[in-house]
């Protein structure tokens, strides 16, 4: 089969199953309102859980970081790149959250392939939840490393495949909040397997960084856990975007001298660093936006628990709201956004199949009156 019939029959074989993906062209967004093709949404589909991407603090500091050094970084860390604001940043992300050192990444993405790409050897095992991240799973896949993954937040199961003998090291992954499905992880009890087991455990805590625990330090610092790794990520609460590795001294050094995602990367722009330093001082002294996120949730769940589709368990700011199959989950999307509302379908494969859902996002700039609407909306969809 040549690359044109190849890449035409996965085109329609997409379309087919009504998994068609689109980007939207987004002409203005302050995090609760979107305007698309001249029409203005109820944003629900954002994960700037606090607003950050939008606080005069975190824009002031990322022009007084352009105007003071540039838009760029201009080559890789090892290189030139590497300047105050990323060892301030650095410095900041480790004291906060209790580590020897913090390393930028560009993104969350690369920070993931870079952790198990450069620790996973072909004597080693990769333990990974069953619904952990994609940047997770596609690198554990392609090191020599064998993956297994375990049932998703269920303790034994890890267990099990932690019995098995391994001739190499084990490295245990998981989320702290799951992108998806929006629960969290029982991050003490995997914890404790996998220190009993003398494997390290890595928690990508993407969406529990800034909107939980003290002061937002996030999933581990709320279930008391310290994993050997933890990712943090700046597109989510802080609001921007990249991400941070913590670990200790040996682990850090390590990176800076083998990481080829490290090494042969740009640095973040400076003046991105210099926006991130804001977002975490406004995040230390954000309990008013979180116990305000709070309340919102609560308000939500109470609201739809009585529509026909089923609201997953969880108590973060993501809300699923399970549809089912492709069509019936984009003609809800479809039909609330007739209404005023931008939600997303979320469809296999980035979900198991049959499930296929709104993946309803809640942040700190809504109001009390955008929960009702939409659960309004909701409620108007159902009976129809």
């Amino acid at each position: 089969m040549s690359w044109q019939q190849r890449i035409g029959a996965a085109l329609q074989a997409r379309r087919e199953a009504d998994a068609w993906r689109q980007r939207p062209l987004i002409e203005q967004s302050d995090t609760r309102w979107l305007q698309v093709a001249g029409q203005r949404y109820l944003h629900f589909s954002s994960n700037d859980y606090l607003g950050m991407s939008q606080h005069p603090a975190v824009i002031a500091a990322w022009q007084q970081g352009a105007a003071q050094a540039g838009a760029g970084a201009g080559a890789s860390g090892h290189v030139t790149g590497h300047g105050p604001y990323h060892a301030e940043l650095e410095a900041q992300l480790a004291e906060w959250l209790g580590y020897r050192r913090a390393l930028l990444f560009i993104s969350g993405f690369a920070a993931n392939q870079a952790i198990i790409h450069l620790l996973a050897e072909k004597s080693d095992r990769i333990l990974a939840d069953k619904l952990a991240h994609a940047s997770l799973l596609d690198a554990a896949s392609h090191t020599p490393a064998t993956l297994r993954r375990f049932a998703h937040n269920q303790p034994e199961s890890l267990a099990a495949r932690l019995a098995a003998h391994c001739d190499g090291n084990t490295l245990v992954v998981t989320e702290g909040i799951f992108s998806m499905d929006g629960d969290s992880a029982p991050l003490a009890a995997l914890a404790q397997q996998t220190r009993v087991a003398n494997g390290w455990l890595l928690v990508d805590d993407a969406h529990g960084i800034g909107v939980i625990g003290e002061q937002g330090r996030g999933s581990c610092w709320q279930q008391q856990v310290k994993p050997e790794l933890l990712v943090v990520t700046f597109g989510k609460a802080f609001g921007v975007s990249g991400a941070a590795v913590l670990c200790d001294d040996e682990t850090a050094d390590y990176f800076v001298q083998f990481s080829r995602h490290l090494i042969y990367s740009t640095a973040m722009p400076p003046a991105q660093a210099c926006a991130l330093q804001a977002a975490l001082r406004q995040i230390q002294q954000g309990d008013e936006q979180r116990q305000k996120l709070e309340l919102l949730i609560r308000r939500f769940r109470r609201g739809a628990a009585q529509l026909p589709w089923r609201l997953m368990s969880s108590d973060s700011a993501i809300q699923p709201l399970i549809v089912g199959e492709n069509g019936r989950a984009l003609a809800l999307a479809a039909r609330l956004r007739a209404a005023g509302f931008w939600l997303t379908a979320i469809r296999p494969p980035t979900v198991p199949p049959g499930t296929a859902r709104l993946r309803i996002t809640l942040n700190a700039r809504h109001e009390e009156e955008d929960i009702d609407r939409l659960l309004e909306a909701l409620y108007d969809a159902a009976g129809e």
